[in-house]
Order: structure tokens, then sequence, then C-alpha cells
């Protein structure tokens, strides 16, 4: 006869195991990519256009976009001002966004998830994909300083609503 302790155990696992599969198949998320910038030294020129390409998605849809900007405490503004460029290449389908990230409250503690690398997220405008569409996504600062020293990188999420 079975101990019934292991038994108990045997179903926690199994429950778990489909539990852990469920939630699995059910991952909303189609891209999630980071680009480095410079962080030290000059940082991140106005000039250095940072380049996203997302892959042909099987089913089209509507997808929710978000920006990530992760920096440290050397960043010396409040916010950070960007241009993101998307163009779908099946529908050619091309919009541009200007996005303010706030990082800093008005006394000047940090926004965001960290404790010496904070990260910022900001959602951008919904971006409709027909089936087999792939995306491109180029983004860059337009702050009055040329270079911005404390970015460390810079990515886009795209998830399927």
């Amino acid at each position: 006869m079975r101990n019934p302790k292991s038994k108990i155990i045997q179903l926690c696992l199994f429950v778990l195991t489909v539990a852990l599969s469920m939630s699995s198949c059910s991952r909303k998320t189609i891209y999630s990519h980071y680009e480095h910038t410079p962080i030290d030294g000059w940082g991140w020129g106005q000039s250095d256009t940072l380049y996203f390409s997302v892959a042909p998605v099987r089913e089209g849809g509507v997808f929710a976009e978000q920006i990530g900007i992760r920096m440290n405490t050397a960043y010396p503004f409040m916010g950070l001002s960007l241009v993101v460029r998307q163009k779908t290449k099946l529908s050619g389908v091309s919009r541009k966004d200007t996005v303010t990230v706030k990082v800093t409250d008005e006394d000047g503690n940090y926004l965001g998830r960290g404790f010496s690398l904070y990260e910022h997220l900001q959602p951008l405008p919904d971006i409709k994909l027909e089936d087999d569409d792939s995306l491109s996504i180029s983004v860059w600062h337009f702050m009055r300083r040329e270079n911005l020293r404390g970015i460390s990188d810079v990515g886009i999420t795209l998830t399927r609503r």
C-alpha cells in the first residue's frame, strides 16, 4: 500500500504541471526585445536610431504595444521624449508616435521598477497586423541634448489583445 503522503505529493505535482502547461499555452506575448545603448561615455546619441524587427505573425489581429526604458541615476532629466516609427510590411501602414516617459517625480525620486537600474514601461497605441504581416520599428530620442547618458536599454513588447 502506498504512503498517503506520497499520493498527496504526486497529486500536487500533477496539478502544478497542468497549471504550468496551461499558462504557457495561453501566453499572449508575441515579441519582446531590448536593444542596448551606450550607458557611459557619450551616451545614446540622437542620431543613434534603434531598430526592431517583428517576424511575420501567423494570425493577425490587434496587438498592444509597450516601450521599455532601462536607465540608471546618471540620466539627468525628469522625462524622456522618444519618436517611435512603425511600418507594416504587407499592408504598408506607416505610423509615427511621439512618446514622453516620465522618469522622476517633482522631488527627483525615480519612478519605475528597480534599485540602481530603473525600468520604465510606457504603453503605445494598439496596432493591427494582418495574417503573415511583419513590423519594422525604429526608435530615437529627440531631447535637446544630443547625447544622453544613463540609458542602458530600449525595448519593444507586443502582446495579443
